[in-house]
């Protein structure tokens, strides 16, 4: 069964300043999503957090750049906003950058990601969220993670994955694509996703059988809104398993500090910084005040069982 799993992510209000996101703001967008599934529009959701980002995860059949989905994700931040204003949140709003819903919330400042597939047996998925960065921050782990046989041996001795895999990178600027075959155009990829503020890649996709293995979010706020008006903070949806990089070769690429755009004002660069999901209590690294402006970067891994994603018990490195 054809299974879509779309990832939308929007900071519409921090919760001291901006580390942070409220809990009647993440209560009120489950309850709209909870409503949804009543409905029969999703099969599934789960609702998360990477420091003052809303992110929301669902599962339908209703196809990539779905209107309905989009609209019900809009009508969330927009919902949540009007939450963060009357609690006076940090930047309420500040993803919203269009005044009305138009069909799709691509270009109107929400990050989006998505993926259609053919739900296998066992459907492992990955979910990368990162905040305080740019969205070129993927291009390297991708890179790691689908075409460096240092970091995923399954490349050189797995038969199903020995054929590589192809990489569609977008030029944001001139609204431009183009596909790299690994491992042959390696080279060429390289001097494209090198320069991850303009070049990023978008998606990635196994190259026998031509399944996706990967979408991110390739969304530039300043490009939509022509001014700084914050940071991109990406997402990024990774199968794994099978034909794919294992867990474990997936994750592996944040165990090394890479350089990202982002900090404060997004004005450094920085290493990207692997980070828990926990509840204040537990005094969780995405929530120490101390990094409020460290480029952060959570995972939240979970399997889709009977078209839906299993996250409400999910592992998050």
């Amino acid at each position: 069964m054809k299974v879509t799993l779309s990832t939308i992510k929007a900071d519409i209000g921090g919760y001291v300043g901006h580390s942070d996101s409220h809990p009647d703001i993440l209560a009120r967008a489950r309850e709209l999503l909870g409503q949804a599934k009543g409905s029969g529009l999703l099969i599934d959701y789960h609702v998360t957090k990477c420091g003052d980002d809303l992110q929301l995860i669902m599962t339908h059949q209703q196809g990539e750049s779905s209107e309905k989905i989009h609209k019900l994700a809009w009508d969330t931040f927009v919902d949540c906003t009007e939450i963060a204003k009357k609690l006076k949140l940090h930047g309420a709003g500040q993803d919203l950058l269009a005044d009305a819903f138009s069909g799709n919330v691509r270009g109107m400042g929400p990050g989006v990601a998505e993926m259609e597939f053919e739900e296998r047996e066992a459907e492992t998925v990955i979910i990368f969220m990162a905040d305080k960065t740019s969205s070129g921050a993927w291009n390297m782990p991708l890179y790691k993670m689908f075409a460096d046989p240092f970091n995923t041996i399954g490349l050189v001795i797995a038969a199903n994955m020995h054929g590589g895999f192809a990489f569609e990178v977008h030029d944001i600027k001139e609204h431009k694509r183009i596909t790299f075959n690994s491992p042959e155009e390696i080279y060429d990829l390289l001097v494209f996703i090198g320069a991850p503020s303009r070049y990023m890649v978008k998606n990635v996709y196994h190259r026998e059988t031509g399944n996706i293995a990967a979408a991110s979010s390739t969304q530039r706020l300043a490009l939509i809104a022509g001014r700084y008006v914050g940071k991109d903070d990406p997402v990024c949806i990774v199968r794994s398993q099978g034909e794919f990089p294992a867990v474990g070769e997936v994750v592996e690429p944040f165990a090394s500090p890479i350089l990202v755009e982002g900090w404060m004002r997004g004005s450094h660069q920085g290493p990207l910084m692997p980070v828990s999901v926990l509840t204040r209590m537990h005094r969780a690294d995405s929530e120490a005040l101390r990094e409020v402006d460290v480029r952060r970067v959570q995972a939240a891994g979970g399997s889709v069982t009977d078209a839906f994603p299993d996250l409400a018990g999910k592992r998050e490195f």
